[in-house]
């Protein structure tokens, strides 16, 4: 468990490496400010939860109780619906696409599972010390 938590930190890093270049170098070219700050918070959010799943997996060595795998399960599907969500939001902006406008309503769900991947981490490390 906590090597596939491990690996899944390190990819998903630099996929957040990778977009935050982008937005940084490209994204500025193609659309407007308030776009580029969405994007920009996606990948900030992607990031700080990187580092999270990182900990995660750090933490299932010496915790290994569901919950701390269920933390880490939270986080990434967390990353995804909240950073993803973001992202496509920016490429349909750039790309004048129609239609999609809902879709923002995906981000506060993947908001949620942020939380509740802490919550997990919280009372895993609780449950270990039981």
């Amino acid at each position: 468990m906590a090597r596939s938590i491990l690996v899944s930190a390190a990819l998903l890093g630099a996929l957040a490496v990778i977009l935050g270049a982008f937005g940084a170098h490209g994204l500025k070219q193609i659309v407007p400010p308030e776009t580029v700050a969405t994007f920009e918070t996606g990948v900030r959010y992607h990031f700080y939860h990187v580092f999270a799943l990182l900990a995660t997996g750090l933490l299932a060595f010496q915790y290994p109780v569901k919950q701390i795998r269920w933390a880490a399960q939270c986080f990434m599907a967390g990353m995804l619906l909240f950073s993803g969500s973001l992202y496509l939001l920016t490429f349909l902006k750039a790309t004048e696409t129609v239609g999609l406008s809902k879709l923002g309503l995906i981000t506060p769900v993947g908001g949620v599972l942020l939380v509740l991947g802490w919550l997990f981490l919280f009372l895993g490390l609780l449950k270990r010390n039981a």
